[in-house]
């Protein structure tokens, strides 16, 4: 393993991703400068709530990854060993509706950073964020490898298969150690509410607490690899210190559907739900108290969507000695468990 790294920058840290490995690296014994998008309120909600806002180590930055002279600008004064490119416009619903905006952000802020590398110092290591939702529709429910067949079936996903081979042809191109992580979808208490899985654990948290009667959800039927963010950005930090650069899924292995997400969250506050209907008139209902809990809402249907999600990590497992440990059952447990408490405190986000 290559063990001189410890001055590293990060993009988009404020993110559910950027913060958990920010909070990792700096346990590390890294100096981390991380960047965030510019708006008229900044949000470091998540930084603030890990405790990690004013951490000794850790800088942070405006960047526009649109901006190549920008890129340029913080990767030589921030003269980082590492860079872990985060940011992104990470919305799948949304893609349909920004497409340009989800193209430049994600495909072109990729190809700008690994050209502000190439320029200030092709020594620098790259990693970079790629997305299960570049397989799109293929694999007919069978795992997913690095090898696997790609067809992208929204605007997020088409920017990030750009972000992925750009990577892929700066290593090829110029000799870059710029790798590519594959991370098939993974929750937690910090994920925004624009996800389902946070809306689902933030709603059964008001439902809990008497703020809130029922929840409206999309397709139920989709099914996906749920794993645990914290244990996914050690997969990140441990790509980016072998000898020489590779591409990894990074997954579970096991793929729940929508409906069984949402029936472990009521779980974790000992409510069953009993389904009833079909179609757009399927309901769910707490089967002690026969209330509503759950509703179909078709304006949550995306115009082209992924049936089934699966990823294969052995790779991951073999060269980098990394493997998922949390269940679906714990993840669920833990987002509602933290919704329940920033309810009560009155948190906004």
């Amino acid at each position: 393993m290559f063990s001189a790294v410890n001055n590293a920058l990060i993009t988009g840290i404020n993110g559910q991703d950027g913060t958990y490995l920010a909070e990792l690296l700096l346990q590390k014994g890294y100096t981390v400068t991380g960047t965030y998008r510019k708006s008229t309120t900044p949000v470091f909600w998540r930084l603030q709530e890990r405790g990690l806002l004013n951490a000794p180590g850790l800088t942070l930055t405006e960047l526009d990854l649109t901006d190549l002279g920008g890129c340029i600008r913080t990767v030589t004064e921030a003269e980082p060993q590492v860079i872990f490119n985060l940011a992104a416009q990470s919305f799948v619903g949304l893609s349909f509706r920004e497409p340009v905006l989800t193209a430049n952000a994600n495909g072109l802020g990729a190809m700008n950073l690994l050209e502000a590398i190439r320029i200030v110092n092709p020594e620098i290591r790259f990693y970079q964020a790629s997305s299960s939702e570049m397989f799109g529709s293929t694999g007919g429910g069978c795992p997913h490898t690095e090898n696997s067949v790609i067809h992208p079936r929204s605007p997020y996903a088409v920017s990030k298969l750009f972000a992925h081979w750009t990577t892929i042809n700066y290593r090829e191109s110029y000799g870059l150690y710029s790798c590519c992580g594959i991370l098939f979808n993974h929750e937690s208490p910090l994920r925004s509410k624009d996800f389902v899985t946070r809306k689902i654990s933030s709603a059964v948290a008001e439902i809990h607490l008497g703020k809130r009667e029922y929840l409206a959800l999309g397709n139920l039927n989709v099914s996906r690899d749920w794993g645990y963010a914290p244990e996914y950005v050690g997969a990140m930090e441990k790509m980016m210190n072998l000898l020489a650069p590779e591409d990894f899924v990074v997954a579970t292995g096991k793929s729940s559907t929508l409906r069984n997400f949402v029936e472990q969250a009521f779980a974790s506050i000992d409510c069953r739900i009993l389904w009833r209907g079909e179609g757009l008139e399927e309901k769910g209902f707490d089967a002690d108290t026969g209330k509503e809990r759950v509703r179909i809402d078709p304006a949550f249907f995306r115009p082209c969507d992924v049936d089934c999600v699966l990823g294969d990590a052995s790779k991951a497992r073999r060269i980098l000695d990394w493997e998922p440990k949390s269940d679906l059952e714990t993840l669920c447990r833990t987002m509602v468990a933290t919704d329940i408490r920033r309810v009560q405190q009155g948190f906004a986000y």
